[in-house]
């Protein structure tokens, strides 16, 4: 008798058997939702790429939607929907180039000319070129290149980050940046400032040859009186520094970094040195950009970049100024031996940067992301195209007038 079976049996092994089943369906569906968490792709990381600075980036949704569907996969070429999108960045930093570059000529050009109607009607038997001559060794010129460029920079910059969907503290949101690290970058930016100098002595002397003169305009021609040497350590020194870093590393390197870290480097460097028109500011502004970019990308911030920018600027204004008050064999041995020991301390800082860390590399989808749509930006492609001309133009007219 005790081996029947009662309905209570029954219903207490129907009651484990269903709580099994529950229990295996729960399982079931927390992994399916573990799987589709795996498959989803990170927006911030949305290239898979490690030696990308993830905290720099943009989420990538709004250029790829289909981002947050389980199991998309970016492909290597662009869609025709994506490189739209992407193309739009490009246009929107291209523009905001090209218009920079119109508008601190035109500004430029009609502030000095109306300078120059005052002189004239102060000065009516003086001449063009003596005026002209009068008006660039004072306050007055220093006076329109920083309305100019402070004017350019700043409202650029603005306009570019509104443009593009991009917040003011996107680009000033600092991550782990300190004293030891500001010093660090400070004296390996003087390394590269040293550097350029000797690999534009090489270039001038093959120039040279040629009869075209490589000489930069230096900020001691602007410094004929006291007021002028004081706006120009004012514009060298804190103004310029500033503005550029907040156009160059804050917009413009924030918008061509959509897809592609290590190209945006690369490309704002290359605007940023023809900004400046001439052979040796090229040189440094190329090298020097490349580092500054790095380390905003590290640091989420163009305040590392401002405060580098500074110092370089600064130190390099110091020691020509001494240079030139300071003109015995001694002292200018003297000079030049600490600016060779501040390149050689920031050399062995330099090294000990790049060891620790990489410039992004780029991917298989990135390198399709970058130059190759990039290129198809008009306005991007027109601003270079102005930008290099002109520095040419600069760099053949001392031939030309020689």
């Amino acid at each position: 008798m005790s081996d029947i079976i009662t309905p209570e049996d029954y219903r207490a092994e129907i009651s484990m058997l269903n709580h099994e089943v529950y229990r295996l369906n729960k399982e079931l569906q927390n992994n399916k939702a573990q799987q589709m968490q795996n498959s989803l792709i990170d927006k911030y990381d949305p290239f898979d790429n490690p030696t990308d600075y993830h905290h720099y980036n943009e989420d990538y949704s709004d250029i790829v939607p289909q981002i947050d569907i389980p199991g998309c996969k970016i492909p290597v070429e662009p869609n025709r929907s994506e490189r739209k999108k992407l193309r739009r960045f490009y246009n929107i930093g291209g523009c905001c180039m090209l218009s920079h570059f119109i508008f601190t000529n035109i500004i430029a050009t009609i502030l000095v000319s109306v300078i120059m109607i005052i002189l004239q009607f102060k000065n009516p038997d003086a001449s063009y070129s003596s005026l002209y001559s009068y008006l660039s060794g004072s306050s007055a010129f220093i006076g329109v290149n920083i309305i100019v460029y402070l004017a350019g920079n700043v409202m650029f910059s603005l306009i570019g980050l509104k443009w593009a969907g991009f917040r003011f503290s996107s680009i000033i949101n600092t991550k782990e940046f300190g004293f030891g690290k500001a010093l660090q970058y400070c004296f390996s930016a003087i390394f590269i400032q040293y550097a350029a100098a000797l690999a534009m002595t090489v270039i001038s002397d093959i120039f040279s040859k040629y009869g075209i003169d490589t000489d930069a305009p230096q900020l001691s021609e602007f410094s004929d009186s006291p007021v002028a040497m004081v706006l120009t350590v004012i514009y060298g020194c804190i103004i310029a520094p500033v503005t550029e870093e907040l156009f160059f590393r804050g917009m413009l390197l924030k918008t061509f970094s959509r897809a592609n870290q290590r190209f945006a480097a690369v490309a704002t460097a290359v605007f940023f040195g023809l900004t400046h028109g001439n052979l040796p500011q090229f040189m440094l502004a190329f090298l020097l950009g490349i580092f500054l970019a790095h380390i905003t990308f590290k640091h989420n911030s163009i305040v590392p970049a401002v405060i580098t920018h500074v110092f370089v600027n600064t130190t390099a204004t110091v020691i020509n100024e001494l240079s030139e008050r300071y003109t015995s064999n001694y002292a200018l041995i003297i000079i030049n031996l600490s600016y060779l020991l501040m390149a050689f301390v920031g050399l062995i800082l330099f090294i000990e940067f790049k060891l620790k860390n990489k410039l992004p590399a780029t991917t298989p989808q990135q390198s399709r992301r970058g130059f190759a749509v990039a290129s198809a930006s008009v306005p991007t492609i027109l601003a270079f195209v102005a930008l290099a001309v002109t520095m040419y133009l600069n760099l053949i007219s001392t031939k030309l007038l020689s």
